[in-house]
């Protein structure tokens, strides 16, 4: 079974997706800090993580960094999640090695396409610069 690591301050939202995720068959870590993040990546090891950018603690763009410097963690798979629409993010989550880049609202099932496109083989860091 994979896991996903949801990083989400917002009770609704994490409620939301961790039941569709879990309907999905993911087994479901969730974290609502930047703190816990790190940890909850460190002790569960999941199999991508699903990381807001506005955090208590810390942005997403912080948790993400630590994540790459760490080595049980470093190629997974990262879909960062914000409101905002600074094209400024999308560059910078780029630069990080974002598996996707959502703004929200955005459908259960945009989301789990991105999340089953940075689970599958292949390069899709591509399709995300392009703009696919």
């Amino acid at each position: 079974m994979k896991s996903v690591l949801l990083v989400v301050d917002d009770n609704t939202l994490l409620l939301g997706i961790g039941v569709r995720l879990k309907s999905m068959g993911y087994e479901l870590f969730t974290s609502k800090d930047a703190v816990g993040a790190v940890s909850a990546v460190v002790k569960n090891k999941p199999d991508v993580v699903v990381l807001d950018l506005s955090l208590p603690g810390g942005d997403g763009f912080l948790v993400a960094g630590r994540l790459r410097n760490l080595v049980g963690s470093a190629a997974t798979p990262i879909i960062f999640i914000t409101s905002s629409e600074d094209p400024d993010l999308r560059d910078r989550a780029l630069k990080l090695g974002a598996a996707a880049f959502m703004i929200k609202p955005f459908g259960a099932t945009a989301l789990a396409d991105a999340i089953e496109t940075a689970l599958s083989p292949g390069d899709y860091r591509r399709s995300l610069a392009s703009g696919e």
